[in-house]
């Protein structure tokens, strides 16, 4: 049985949508036939043993700290998080490395493919010195960002194959002078034996948060995700005194947490809106569905910036698999998910009056909401279905390595 070791910044039991995708492949890959397990670098923080088993899935950990200036830091991180990938090579005799970004795990995979005469495939979610701008922990054009760029370019370099989730990223590193045949894409996806089979709508939940008047439930907008700036939950808010103009009754609900949340609760509860807005905060992964069907329509209204435009988000595509409407800015990684008045709504980003506007005309539009569900649903099952996807892998792993 061919053996797969997936490198990866952090996993399971975490939750995050790095470890939801991760789950995927890897719960996909073992129904191919692929004996795999994962290996995490120092920066999975949760507590654990040294292998840890989720969700029928194992998982390898690398213990210790680094410290040092920026560079010699991450370089330091590299070392520590080679020498683990080592010591599971020569126990476990993977046929092939799988890392994942970010670079610092495709640095220290490379290192021990090199040692052991290994093929490397290098999976890019994202850029991460473009994630780091995008949350707040980076700025574009710093000393780090200009390493971390580097060092994805040196590392894509030295694999032997590289998959990207989107075409923006994919078309960046062309750019960047990567050749287009060593590119493979592997979008995201959802798995349908989880997100396929909607909830009925929990009506004492809906009670409970006051999404009914007099009986009769009110028009639900929602988002479930981090709360990240480059998300734009500020201008959703700031949309809801514009909705309420022409919804009177719509509420927003908004699941999840973030480093932008305190400034979000406070920036509701001053709002002419603040009756009409619900925080839930981070709920069990398993309750997540309970919230999704209490939603009309689910919104990201991301801000414009390179990180937007170049990746795809997973959130957009669970929504749809959902049964849920979609409404979203108009940046590259929406665009490449969904098609205006098909699948889903578009609306210039960091404008609340033109998301307001678009959320409106959605909800005064009932007659449509079948026809848009209905191609949302068959949109992913067709073009975004981790069972169906995910054998694409087997061409890149052989294309590197005839397993």
């Amino acid at each position: 049985m061919t053996r797969i070791l997936h490198v990866l910044d952090h996993s399971l039991p975490m939750h995050s949508g790095y470890t939801f995708r991760t789950r995927a492949i890897l719960k996909a890959q073992q129904a191919m036939g692929y004996e795999v397990r994962g290996i995490t670098g120092i920066r999975h923080k949760a507590p654990g043993p040294a292998i840890e088993e989720a969700e029928g899935l194992s998982f390898h950990r690398t213990t210790g700290s680094v410290a040092g200036p920026v560079g010699l830091r991450e370089w330091r991180e590299i070392g520590l998080f080679a020498e683990s990938i080592d010591r599971v090579v020569r126990e476990w005799r993977p046929d092939l490395l799988h890392a994942h970004s970010p670079s610092l795990c495709g640095a220290a995979a490379a290192r021990v493919a090199r040692r052991h005469g290994l093929p490397l495939v290098y999976e890019i979610r994202a850029f991460w010195e473009d994630a780091a701008v995008g949350n707040g922990t980076g700025t574009e054009g710093s000393l780090k960002y200009r390493l971390t760029r580097a060092l994805e370019n040196r590392v894509v370099s030295r694999a032997d194959a590289v998959v990207t989730i989107c075409d923006g990223l994919r078309d960046d590193l062309i750019a960047r002078g990567v050749p287009a045949g060593r590119i493979s894409r592997m979008p995201n996806g959802v798995d349908l034996d989880l997100f396929g089979a909607p909830p009925p709508r929990d009506t004492g939940l809906a009670r409970e948060l006051g999404f009914e008047i007099d009986g009769k439930p009110c028009p639900v907008i929602g988002f479930i995700g981090s709360f990240y700036d480059y998300e734009g939950l500020d201008d959703l808010i700031a949309a809801m005194p514009l909705l309420l103009e022409r919804q009177p009754d719509a509420r927003l609900l908004l699941v999840g947490g973030g480093p932008r949340e305190a400034a979000l609760r406070d920036q509701a509860k001053s709002s002419p809106a603040a009756e009409a807005i619900r925080f839930i905060g981070r709920v069990p992964h398993h309750e997540v569905e309970r919230y999704y069907a209490l939603a009309d329509i689910m919104a990201y209204p991301r801000k414009k910036s390179r990180l937007t435009d170049l990746v795809t988000p997973l959130k957009p595509l669970e929504a749809m698999a959902q049964g849920k409407l979609v409404a979203a800015s108009d940046v590259g990684g929406h665009r490449e998910l969904m098609t205006h008045g098909l699948t889903g709504t578009l609306f210039a980003p960091d404008d609340p009056a033109a998301c307001a506007r678009a959320l409106a005309d959605l909800l005064e539009a009932r007659e449509s909401w079948d026809t848009l569900r209905d191609a949302g649903r068959e949109h992913v099952r067709k073009r975004h279905n981790w069972a169906a996807n995910v054998r694409h892998y087997k061409d890149v792993y052989q294309m590197v390595a005839p397993l």
